[in-house]
């Protein structure tokens, strides 16, 4: 992966922090700000950054409230009001399409999380193209030109999205009409209409909508050919999937899993696989040197090829 790229990304994820911070963060050598995968920050201790080998801390000045709010106001464009559903669902998705978690004390209506406040600490996930990480397995997901529907899991943070992201754009490449139910404005990152990630030409990208009212959506007004969405996490997603799936539509998903059996022990997952929605899986593995993924067969529970993902 070319340092010079994921270092811009780096800085790119930094310009959403406040004065102060920022400067912090950008001190950090080149190596680490290539290797970053997010920036912890927690009132009353000093902020820190994650990469494959741990959390390690930076500065000397202790991040503040004041801080964690300033962040928030400069991913929403100060417009922390209009970002409610979001903020509700505890993140919200600043420019790039950094995707900043937030913790604090939930605010609780009619038995549903309804916002945040006192926001104690914040993580700033680094968004990232890794372009051909999704090469092989694309390939394997396409059967005599026609797509095989394929759900893509992993561990939190094993890559789900980035090797989502790259085959919708290699399968857009190719000329296949892709829809994409992007609810958190992280696989598209779209400012302004405009995606600042590649998705492909042929993708259509439905942004800040529920993943299931966004499928069906991009159902009724954008004839796909296939429909990407990330993390299946509610029967409400998998009954919109298993809507798609009797319109004849192809469908790719992430969802949360160390590996197939895993996969197949919860009840949410078993069912849309039971049903035959998806034909095959993409399973991440991390590794020592990056992470490895391997295509395989659900019908058969078989593997159909280990593939080599770089970092």
């Amino acid at each position: 992966m070319d340092v010079d790229y994921l270092v811009s990304r780096y800085m790119n994820a930094a310009a959403l922090l406040p004065y102060g911070l920022q400067e912090t963060f950008e001190a950090v050598p080149k190596g680490d700000k290539a290797e970053a995968e997010e920036f912890r920050l927690r009132a009353g201790f000093l902020p820190s950054i994650l990469t494959p080998s741990g959390e390690r801390t930076l500065g000397s000045v202790k991040v503040t409230p004041r801080n964690l709010y300033d962040v928030l106001e400069i991913a929403t464009e100060s417009s922390l009001h209009s970002a409610k559903d979001s903020i509700r669902g505890g993140f919200v998705t600043g420019f790039g399409g950094h995707r900043i978690g937030i913790c604090g004390t939930a605010v609780m209506k009619d038995g549903e999380i309804d916002g945040i406040r006192s926001v104690s600490s914040l993580t700033v996930r680094i968004a990232k193209e890794i372009k051909e990480c999704g090469r092989e397995a694309a390939e394997k997901l396409l059967e005599e030109g026609a797509f095989v529907s394929a759900v893509v899991i992993s561990p939190p943070g094993g890559g789900k999205t980035t090797m989502l992201r790259d085959i919708v754009r290699i399968l857009s490449d190719r000329g296949k009409r892709v829809a994409l139910a992007d609810e958190r404005d992280e696989l598209a990152g779209v400012r302004g209409g405009v995606p600042q990630m590649d998705v492909g030409p042929c993708t259509d990208v439905l942004s800040g909508c529920p993943r299931d009212e966004a499928v069906m959506l991009l159902l009724r007004t954008m004839n796909p050919e296939i429909i990407a969405m990330d993390e299946i996490t509610a029967p409400r997603d998998a009954k919109a999937l298993e809507n798609a799936f009797n319109c004849g539509v192809g469908l790719i998903a992430t969802a949360h899993a160390s590996d197939i059996s895993e996969l197949y022990k919860r009840s949410l997952y078993r069912e849309l696989l039971s049903q035959g929605i998806f034909k095959k899986a993409v399973v991440i593995t991390k590794t020592k040197t990056g992470r490895t993924s391997t295509v395989v067969n659900l019908s058969q529970g078989g593997a159909s090829g280990a593939l080599r993902r770089g970092k």
